[in-house]
């Protein structure tokens, strides 16, 4: 009796996986029903809320259905990201994440979220250089003089950064640790100052979101001297790679992605990313984020996530080996 009792029991079980299953997939096929809300982690009128809406609106013109832009700006990020960590795993929110608050944030501090258990990557969508600038006054015209210089008054050079875990925070580490050079990080709360301070020669260097450097270098006051990816950036081709200028290995870029909280099925993951990518390959959208300097790129969610894997790995080896604070 009890061996019938277990076998009528399997069936049951395995009947309700497939009716779970066949539920899903016909959610998947009707997705999205109803508005979907896109968050992002910083302030509106940014180059992240331009990105989503440029994004969404491609996205609502395949669905059918409004993607409402939502902002929740704080802690450099951090607030937003455990605020979309939180929503139900319907698939009718997802977030766009990007390296300080996904990777960075939680390297140098106590977050209330983790990539790997609160989040699902759907795809990467885009990525940015950023520049490394000084002021015209200083005496370097190649990355070789620089570092000569900065070899020859270590401690005395300051690298200025939009935060700390910021990606110009972060380059600015990773060209000490390259060139051998001592420098001081001086951080400000955006790029907007630090620009500022640059094109007064207050502070030497920084390694710039590439839209706020290309503005500055227009008034004559900044010098650009380098990008920070390992290729020549299509929006500033005639600039060297700091590793054509000598720091072999340098490779520091900015990057975008979108990210469901955990437990969204793997359907409505899957048709969310093939219509990323689409749209990430239409030219309006390629365009329009072009004007920001950023550039298209797009993943499978599991290149996403080794991706996100390696970045961690990569730049917690940088904190460890520079002795930076973790707080």
């Amino acid at each position: 009796m009890y061996g019938v009792n277990k076998v009528v029991f399997g069936v049951v079980a395995a009947i309700g996986c497939v009716a779970a299953s066949a539920s899903v997939l016909a959610q998947a096929q009707t997705y999205p029903n109803k508005i979907v809300r896109f968050i992002v982690t910083y302030p509106p009128g940014g180059s992240s809320d331009v990105m989503a809406r440029v994004i969404g609106s491609q996205l609502s013109e395949y669905w059918g259905q409004q993607v409402l832009v939502e902002s929740r700006p704080g802690a450099d990020g951090s607030i937003g990201t455990e605020y979309a960590a939180k929503q139900p795993a319907d698939g009718y929110t997802f977030l766009l994440g990007n390296f300080g608050p996904v990777v960075a944030k939680p390297l140098l501090t106590k977050v209330n979220y983790d990539w790997r258990r609160d989040f699902v990557p759907v795809s990467r969508i885009t990525i940015a250089a950023n520049i490394l600038i000084v002021p015209n006054t200083m005496p370097v015209a190649s990355i070789k003089q620089l570092v000569a210089l900065a070899k020859a008054r270590p401690g005395e050079l300051t690298f200025a950064t939009s935060g700390p875990g910021s990606m110009s925070h972060f380059a600015g580490e990773m060209f000490k640790q390259i060139a051998g050079v001592k420098m001081i990080n001086v951080p400000y709360r955006g790029n907007a100052l630090a620009i500022t301070d640059i094109m007064g020669g207050q502070v030497t260097t920084m390694f710039s979101d590439a839209l706020p450097a290309m503005t500055g270098i227009k008034t004559g006051k900044i010098r650009a001297m380098a990008v920070t990816s390992a290729e020549r950036w299509p929006f500033t081709p005639e600039l060297p790679t700091l590793a054509e200028a000598g720091l072999k290995g340098f490779a520091a870029v900015n990057w975008w992605g979108i990210l469901f909280p955990a437990g969204v099925p793997r359907p409505i993951v899957d048709k969310v990313n093939a219509d990323l990518v689409k749209a990430l390959a239409t030219q309006n959208v390629k365009s329009r984020l072009g004007e920001l300097a950023v550039a298209t790129i797009s993943s499978s969610p599991e290149e996403f996530g080794k991706f996100m894997a390696d970045e961690t790995a990569r730049w917690g080896k940088l904190i460890k080996d520079a002795g930076l604070k973790v707080e």
